[in-house]
């Protein structure tokens, strides 16, 4: 029966439906097989999105999109520009950076790409570097706007599993630091070959980042400060056990509505308008999360989280064997499925089989969303690509030829933090 409503749910998909009638029609469709009625399954979507935890989503959405109508995300940009001027093919690492901060503000790797590359692309396109490079990065850069905490798919994933939110947090920092080395490696070689002698064009020949190139730099310094603020106040408040992450999506949010606020930079109907995008993103994953939890709970009622574990134990009996399976299988369904809708869906399918190997919950919710991440630069689903490509101006073929070494090293990371343990589970050492 579970067969079944993975065929039809797949098949519902391809014919284009939307993520929630796929999930929920799928269980809907066939609830008498599964000894279901509407009436038990009827309470299970308020249930599902009644989770405390799942306030900090639409929350951190609007934070992020109050940074970017305000300015105050390209006032980061502005201030590494400032900072990495000097070194030789700086906009590449400035993008890396760029996505790092705004991944602290957005915890989304597609709201990363949409504000660093509406603000980055253009300039480095002034200062020489092809379209399809530049899309290319700036895509494979916003996959650090999940590694780097907050991330809406760890908060999903703690959520529907039952894992600390703040160690999911702390789990991925390292990860954040290895995939960053690995694309600022990649850009650090790929730009000698595209660069006329290796350079980007001089700032007389480019236009700058900021407003006026003349601007004193302790200016610029003054206005990233409240920026900069903002995922010191997050971050700073989680881990020091001042709020929880949900509360710490409201603080943020507060003090991003009141610092645009105060410095002018946000009018009133520009605030109206980023309540509205954050509601509709917002309410459109919470209805995913609903259909998901009655599809997973169908599933779960049926035992068959458990058959897959019994199944993984009967023909495997490693765990590296069972994390390598895990790795491939992920990357296909990050390929073809929206990246929250995949963690909501393969968490509590695979999260019992990876505990009865032994492997931390932790460990396998860091292995399971950056798997599911690197998805988004592998088509069809790789939204990363397709808000790239628009910044750029380029089309998808221009960013193949260089997507595939950000892409390969993106494979090295992920196997670095499947097999070396330590680099996630690092905090449980100091405890």
């Amino acid at each position: 029966m579970a067969l079944t409503t993975f065929v039809l749910m797949g098949a519902l998909l391809l014919v284009g439906a939307p993520l929630a009638v796929a999930f929920g029609l799928s269980i809907f469709a066939l609830m008498a097989g599964f000894g279901l009625t509407t009436t038990g399954l009827s309470g299970i979507p308020y249930e599902e999105v009644s989770n405390h935890a799942l306030v900090a989503i639409p929350l951190f959405m609007l934070t992020g999109d109050l940074m970017n109508r305000s300015g105050m995300a390209g006032e980061l940009i502005a201030l590494s520009d400032l900072v990495l001027h000097r070194v030789r093919a700086a906009f590449g690492y400035i993008t890396v950076a760029a996505s790092a901060m705004m991944g602290a503000i957005t915890g989304s790797s597609v709201a990363t790409v949409a504000a660093v590359g509406g603000v980055v692309s253009p300039e480095m396109i002034r200062r020489g570097y092809p379209n399809g490079y530049v899309a290319a990065l700036t895509a494979s850069a916003g996959l650090l706007g999940v590694l780097v905490p907050p991330s809406i798919p760890l908060i999903l994933y703690g959520a529907t599993v039952g894992v600390s939110v703040s160690d999911l947090f702390l789990a991925t920092l390292p990860a954040a630091l290895v995939f960053s080395v690995l694309f600022l490696l990649v850009h650090r070689q790929l730009s000698r070959r595209l660069l006329r002698g290796g350079v980007e064009a001089r700032a007389d020949e480019a236009a700058t980042l900021t407003a006026d190139p003349l601007l004193p730099r302790r200016v610029v310094v003054a206005r990233a400060t409240s920026a900069l603020m903002l995922p010191v106040l997050i971050l700073g408040g989680i881990y020091g056990g001042i709020f929880t992450p949900s509360e710490a999506a409201a603080v943020g949010c507060l003090y991003a509505i009141g610092a645009a606020l105060a410095r002018r930079l946000l009018k009133l109907d520009m605030l109206a308008q980023s309540f509205r995008s954050a509601v509709i993103t917002g309410a459109g994953i919470l209805i995913i999360i609903a259909m998901t939890g009655v599809f997973n709970r169908a599933m779960v009622l049926n035992q068959v989280p458990q058959d897959i574990a019994a199944w993984v134990a009967t023909f495997i009996d490693s765990p590296v064997v069972f994390l390598l399976m895990v790795n491939l299988v992920l990357l296909l369904v990050g390929t073809f499925m929206e990246t929250n809708a995949s963690i909501l869906l393969m968490g509590p399918l695979l999260a019992p089989a990876a505990q009865r190997f032994g492997i931390d919950p932790v460990h396998f919710g860091i292995v399971l969303a950056t798997n599911l991440e690197i998805g988004l630069l592998t088509p069809p689903m790789a939204a990363n690509l397709y808000v790239a490509a628009r910044a750029a101006r380029c089309r998808m073929g221009d960013m193949l030829p260089y997507l595939g070494w950000f892409f390969l090293v993106a494979i090295v990371g992920q196997l670095v933090l499947t097999f070396v343990p330590f680099v996630t589970l690092w905090f449980r050492f100091l405890r």
